[in-house]
């Protein structure tokens, strides 16, 4: 994959590009991620469209978050790459990445598909807001992790000490400083129903099975769902919340053949 980089509002932003033909599908990824870890996702969706992978701001080689930094810049950071881009577009978005896709479609005539896998809404974490701010603006980006684990994905100890032995931990700790921001952000945007729900294009949402139902982002996924009553509902089996970490072969083959369904019907 090459590096593709465009400026907004004086920010440099980059993103991974794989060359194809037909509609361009633009990854949206989370927070705690990057473009480099949904290239495995990319590889296996195996269809011949081009793919763009963003690296959202706040995270290297894209530029910072900036003032005033709010769900409304990654919409406008969004809408600059399908400008970029020039050609219709499917969106497909990851957590955080999944409501700035589906926020930024209701936006502009550019996008032709929404995909979103566990989309989240407020309230989501933000408890956890003050102690993030805290741990970061003190430097101890380890304890950033900590609580981003267990106050807001609410995985176990045992789970987080095992994590923090992987060599997957001093990437998190990168993450995780604009992740209060972030979360703070989330929390503070309010879509507006009528435009969700009027959005006119086709939206499938994904939720693994392991998240289904439970918190927190089984009920995100619900709250999300009930906005976009239309959306087609796809669960992945026996996956939770980071399956482009724990499964990306599986999740780029289900995304690949909910490409491949919905190109049949609008090419």
């Amino acid at each position: 994959m090459e590096s593709r980089y465009i400026d907004r509002d004086s920010t440099r932003l980059h993103a991974l590009s794989k060359p194809g033909t037909g509609t361009p599908l633009v990854v949206v990824p989370g927070v705690m991620t990057d473009a480099k870890g949904w290239r495995r996702v990319a590889v296996a969706v195996d269809r011949p469209e081009p793919v763009l992978i963003l690296d959202r701001r706040g995270r290297a080689p894209s530029g910072q978050l900036g003032i005033d930094y709010g769900v409304e810049t990654e919409v406008l950071d969004l809408l600059a790459w399908l400008e970029w881009l020039d050609e219709p577009a499917r969106l497909f978005g990851w957590s955080y990445g999944g409501l700035v896709a589906i926020e930024a479609a209701t936006r502009t005539a550019a996008v032709r598909h929404v995909i979103a896998y566990e989309p989240v809404l407020r309230p989501f974490g933000a408890a956890a807001v003050p102690t993030l701010r805290a741990a970061i603006a003190s430097g101890d980006l380890d304890r950033a992790v900590e609580v981003v684990n267990l106050d807001v994905s609410r995985y176990s100890p045992e789970y987080v000490t095992a994590l923090r032995a992987t060599p997957a931990w001093a990437s998190l700790r990168l993450w995780a400083a604009p992740v209060a921001e972030e979360l703070a952000a989330l929390n503070a945007f309010a879509p507006e129903p009528e435009r969700w729900a009027g959005l006119g294009i086709p939206v499938d949402l994904v939720v693994g099975e392991q998240s289904r139902d439970g918190e927190p982002y089984g009920t995100a996924f619900t709250a999300v769902q009930r906005m976009l009553a239309d959306a087609t509902v796809h669960i992945l089996p026996g996956q939770g919340h980071l399956a482009h970490v724990e499964a990306p072969e599986t999740l780029g083959h289900l995304v690949g053949g909910i490409v491949a369904d919905r190109a049949a019907v609008l090419g």
